[in-house]
């Protein structure tokens, strides 16, 4: 990318003009929403419009703060037109509403990411800026046609490749950032394909299919603004880690409106969620036949009396017997779409019936008021279709082998259903549930409905278009619940069966797209090339591929140069080693930062290690991402990227995981510039 070139200084003036249209911008929107949240009072309608506009004009602000965030990316010059449309984050106007900027998601600016030599797209030049804050640094122009060099034809997979490799070498943030000013043909492609229906997209590692997945949120916000910001776009992430990796990117594509969430967030009404199961109650519990122990379950909680009940009415005697009971459980079961709906049909033939048992005629509304507050009364309506919550059902159903064994009805061996079982805690408030209950307690949902008084509080929240990232691992229970929030079975799936790791490990995308029946044809879309990993790193890791996903090709890297990945054999004083490996590669990256990629089993002893030389690090949580070393067991860095990997025991790694082959193709594929594996024990003979 030339440092001279004869335009620059034209262009950095048109650069300065469209910073200052857009401070102009800023401005104008803030004297509005301060104007209108100085307004009060007025009638309803007037105070509805003036909060729709001033939410309006916060999400205009919001997109108009870019912070340090290059604003234009480069510009395109249509063929024979004499135009010239600058590509950026957002579009900016000046006084006479003229472009200044075009935002990268309008139609104009679809050839600045798709032109090629054989199909210009009407282009005779793409020009690439690079650019610091408000400064351009160099330009990398771009020509098609009759302006084009004869010996050079524009059909490489790469497009801006130096402002490409100039993204890719820069240091790690411990946070994903936005791709908009690199995006390449095969991205834009699926950022920019329409909505309606399935877009599955298959990707290697370091394709870029969670940045595309993120862009295309913001892409069909930005297309179908009007119907998407009323209905939302949810956005499911593996693990909260995970969330903590990527949550700048929509902002920094000025789109706040989009909901991160990992399953757990969703469920209705809220519970705490914070461990994980073992793999053979993991396994179960993701289990589709979960679906009618579950509904069997609720079905037994729906039951006849077993003995008659005589309840004082005054100088009567009211009564209800174990056959009447049966008939209005029957009448519930056929009248009720959910449970808890059903509830209020039970009460009514319940009065009902003690109505009819008086000597005398009594209005049953007469007997609802005087009685409905009865001790006793309630407890046998709670014993014949009681109000449930997901927790309160899932609690006692876990919690009760003999409850497991009714609900199970020939689904499971009673070696299976009863892997559930678990100690009750002495409230279901107080359970701590784990991840793999999240799909069993939203189907628990699905079933009980909402409780009476409490529709707001249960509520499931529906979204106009979902991204599912790492969704080669979601179980088809888990699959269910993320089809109930699609309004509209409009959903982009992102994932890499080879690294498809778990309990529920997919083999092939076939499981995934049945789950969300649609009226359109799936699509399946591939990324093919890999942007984020060395030509040495990707080799050391395909020779992992062909035992983690067979048949799988694996994706052709940009960068064929790079640092040799390196071993490590460890001898005597494991711990030392290990820090004084991660002390050394910290100082081989300078202001990047290094993940420790290690089995679960070695979790604890590598933080202590770490902690006893005070080499500061963060762990998998939330926040973990915010020092530069990382201590993360290789179940929860599928996805993360950084600096420099090491990676200690991958005999171990390969040895745990259930999907052992496939968990240390993960870690090996973490790294943009560097991965050194630590050993004590033999390698797999795969590495050697």
């Amino acid at each position: 990318m030339s440092q001279r070139h004869p335009e620059l200084e034209a262009e950095q003036a048109h650069l300065n003009a469209a910073y200052s249209c857009l401070d102009d911008s800023r401005e104008r929107v803030r004297r509005i929403t301060e104007m209108f949240e100085a307004t009060r009072g007025g009638t309803n309608q007037a105070r509805f419009e003036r909060e729709s506009v001033l939410q309006g004009a916060l999400n205009r602000l919001s997109r108009l703060n870019l912070g340090n965030r290059s604003l234009v990316f480069g510009r395109i010059d249509p063929a024979g037109t004499g135009e010239r449309f600058y590509i950026g984050r957002v579009g900016v106007w000046d006084d006479d509403q003229n472009a200044v900027v075009v935002d990268w998601r309008a139609p104009v600016s679809e050839p600045f990411y798709r032109a090629t030599g054989r199909e210009p797209l009407g282009l005779e030049r793409r020009r690439f800026f690079a650019t610091r804050g408000r400064t351009l640094l160099g330009i990398d122009d771009e020509l098609f046609g009759e302006l084009a060099d004869p010996d050079h034809t524009s059909d490489a997979a790469v497009r801006g490749e130096g402002a490409l490799i100039a993204a890719l070498e820069a240091a790690r943030t411990g946070r994903l950032g936005d791709i908009v000013a690199t995006i390449q043909a095969e991205q834009d492609e699926i950022i920019r394909a329409p909505m309606p229906g399935l877009l599955v997209v298959q990707g290697g590692p370091g394709t870029g299919k969670t940045v595309v997945a993120l862009h295309r949120a913001a892409y069909l916000l930005y297309t179908h603004r009007l119907s998407l910001e009323s209905q939302g776009v949810l956005v499911v992430a593996p693990n909260r880690l995970f969330i903590a990796y990527i949550e700048q990117v929509l902002p920094s594509l000025g789109e706040s409106g989009v909901t991160i969430a990992v399953l757990a967030d969703l469920v209705q009404p809220r519970v705490r969620v914070d461990r994980l199961d073992d793999e053979g109650a993991a396994r179960v519990k993701g289990d589709p036949r979960m679906v009618e122990v579950l509904a069997t379950a609720v079905s037994n909680r729906q039951r006849r009396l077993r003995t008659d009940q005589v309840f004082g009415f005054g100088l009567q005697r009211l009564r209800i017997t174990v056959a009447g009971s049966a008939r209005i459980v029957a009448v519930a079961r056929r009248r009720s779409r959910t449970h808890n709906a059903g509830r209020k049909i039970v009460e009514d033939l319940f009065f009902e019936t003690l109505a009819e048992s008086a000597r005398k005629r009594v209005d049953p509304q007469v007997v609802r008021e005087r009685m409905r507050n009865d001790v006793g009364v309630r407890e046998t309506l709670d014993w014949m279709w009681p109000v449930l919550t997901p927790a309160h059902l899932l609690h006692d159903l876990l919690g009760s082998q003999a409850l497991l064994k009714s609900a199970n009805r020939g689904a499971f061996s009673e070696q299976e259903i009863l892997r559930l079982h678990r100690p009750r805690s002495s409230h279901a408030d107080e359970v701590v549930w784990s991840f793999e209950d999240v799909p069993l307690l939203d189907e628990a949902r699905a079933l009980l409905g909402a409780r009476p008084g409490k529709r707001a509080v249960d509520a499931v929240r529906t979204y106009g278009h979902i991204c599912i990232d790492e969704a080669q691992d979601l179980s088809p229970m888990e699959l269910r619940m993320v089809a109930r929030r699609s309004l509209n079975g409009s959903l982009t799936v992102v994932g890499d069966i080879a690294q498809a790791t778990g309990a529920w490990a997919n083999s092939d995308w076939g499981a995934v797209t049945a789950a969300f029946p649609s009226k359109h044809e799936p699509r399946i879309a591939g990324l093919s090339v890999g942007y984020r990993i060395p030509g040495p790193t990707m080799m050391l890791a395909n020779k992992i591929l062909p035992f983690a996903a067979p048949g799988l090709r694996p994706p052709r890297p940009v960068r064929s140069d790079g640092d040799d990945p390196q071993l490590i054999e460890v001898r005597d004083s494991p711990d030392e080693t290990l820090v004084g490996v991660v002390s050394a590669e910290l100082a081989k990256v300078g202001e990047g930062n290094v993940a420790v990629i290690v089995p679960v089993s070695l979790l604890a002893s590598v933080t202590a290690a770490f902690a006893a030389h005070e080499l500061p690090f963060g762990g998998p949580t939330r926040h973990g991402l915010d020092q530069r070393v990382t201590v993360v067991p290789v179940r929860l860095v599928k996805g993360l990227e950084v600096d420099a990997a090491v990676v200690v025991e991958p005999r171990r790694i390969v040895d745990e995981e259930t999907c052992g082959f496939r968990s240390l193709y993960v870690a090996l594929t973490r790294a943009t510039k560097r991965v050194t594996v630590v050993c004590s024990e033999p390698l797999p003979e795969l590495l050697g």
